[in-house]
């Protein structure tokens, strides 16, 4: 783990040495792929990257999984064990940093995502939380009313140190051989936890505002996309690379409800980022999103993440070959025999196109996914190649469905 001694070395001034984060129990996958690597440099940008503007030419398609660092490793049980809070292990640079590293040391996948939450920020803006082993989130003052509207601040970033100065000690530690992917939540996704005051299966609360009290949620919704927007441009400004929007809790509105609710603030983020940090892609990801594909082409994002419910190759129908799109292995495939995993990315694949495709599950990695299967995942990966498995095709252009 890298050192408090570490971390404020690289902050003043070098970066911090690679050597303090290389202790772990198992292999590092690194050595034996270094030669797949040797093509990535600081000065290239990262194959995700590339993948998400939807360049042509790239050899193969670059891989990730949501949730890749956490339960499912043995080495991030032992130090959970350790330190058992989860805002700790999430609110301390050198938990962030190591528990972060850990599948890239033991995987290398493509791109690296930073281990956070997507309520890291609420405390930053006045809305304290705790974590519960029980019930999960908990906000013992859910926002339900235009005074707890008004009271809400702007983002302080002093609250969120640890983010910057974990994803600039990442951006050195990865050294351009992996793309450093940041993260937030939508903010209709994040307001469900504010006005529930923490997990739901109804949404009765937020549902019943947007009739009751659509000023106090409107309010509330446009403070949360001006406090995510300004949060992704200090992600940016940290190191993060490309940037993952989750609306988690967006497949639980009705299309038309979410084009009211959502989608509107959703745009409003991408439209100051793109102003604010043009070059860095957006992806996202709603989960149950096969009734929203085609709403969410004109948010602006570069990519659009698919769960494993939607047909690779009807997503890539009904949203065409003109914007990219991650996904969608579903994470049960892990716990397939190998073979059948190799099956199941190579189908995925190939329906997705040679072009403008980031290979990911359709959600997140699960507790007591093998670790081994998780390996195969990106092994099988680095072996393909695009002129191989659509040697004498023709990519049909296929326009969004209206």
């Amino acid at each position: 783990m890298i050192s408090a001694t570490a971390t404020t070395a690289f902050l003043a001034a070098a970066p911090a040495s690679s050597s303090s984060c290389t202790t772990h129990r198992r292999r590092s996958r690194l050595p034996a792929i270094s030669a797949s690597l040797a093509t990535a440099s600081s000065t290239e940008e990262p194959l995700l990257v590339r993948a998400a503007r939807g360049e042509d030419g790239l050899p193969r398609p670059p891989a990730w999984m949501m949730r890749q660092a956490g339960r499912y490793m043995a080495e991030y049980q032992a130090l959970a064990k350790r330190h058992p809070s989860f805002r700790e292990r999430s609110e301390t640079t050198d938990l962030i940093v190591e528990i972060t590293l850990q599948p890239w040391r033991a995987f290398a996948p493509d791109g690296v995502i930073l281990f956070s939450d997507i309520l890291t920020p609420l405390p930053a803006i006045g809305v304290p939380f705790d974590i519960s082993d029980s019930k999960g989130p908990v906000i013992q003052s859910p926002v339900r009313s235009e005074e707890q509207v008004r009271e809400l601040t702007p983002i302080d970033f002093e609250k969120l140190r640890f983010v910057g100065e974990s994803l600039k000690i990442l951006r050195s530690e990865i050294d351009g051989k992996a793309a450093l992917l940041g993260f937030v939540g939508a903010p209709w996704t994040i307001a469900t936890y504010v006005v529930e005051g923490g997990m739901t299966n109804t949404y009765t609360n937020i549902k019943s505002m947007c009739h009751t009290a659509p000023n106090v949620l409107r309010g509330l919704l446009s403070h949360l996309a001006d406090a995510i927007s300004d949060y992704i441009i200090y992600q940016v400004n940290s190191g993060a690379q490309c940037i993952q929007i989750f609306d988690s809790w967006g497949g639980q509105l009705p299309p038309h409800v979410w084009e009211q609710w959502s989608k509107p603030y959703i745009k409003q983020i991408v439209n100051k980022i793109k102003i604010e940090c043009p070059n860095v892609p957006l992806v996202l990801y709603i989960n149950g999103n096969g009734g929203l594909l085609e709403r969410m082409t004109d948010t602006g994002v570069d990519v659009i993440g698919l769960d494993w419910t939607v047909d690779m190759a009807d997503g890539r129908r009904r949203l065409g070959n003109k914007i990219s799109v991650q996904g969608n292995v579903d994470p049960a495939f892990l716990f397939s025999p190998l073979p059948v995993l190799t099956d199941e990315i190579h189908r995925v694949v190939k329906s997705a196109g040679p072009k403008g495709h980031i290979l990911n599950l359709g959600h997140g990695v699960l507790v007591k996914t093998p670790e081994e299967a998780v390996a195969h995942f990106f092994d099988v990966t680095r072996s393909l190649r695009y002129d191989t498995l659509f040697q004498g095709c023709v990519t049909e252009v296929l326009e969004p469905v209206a």
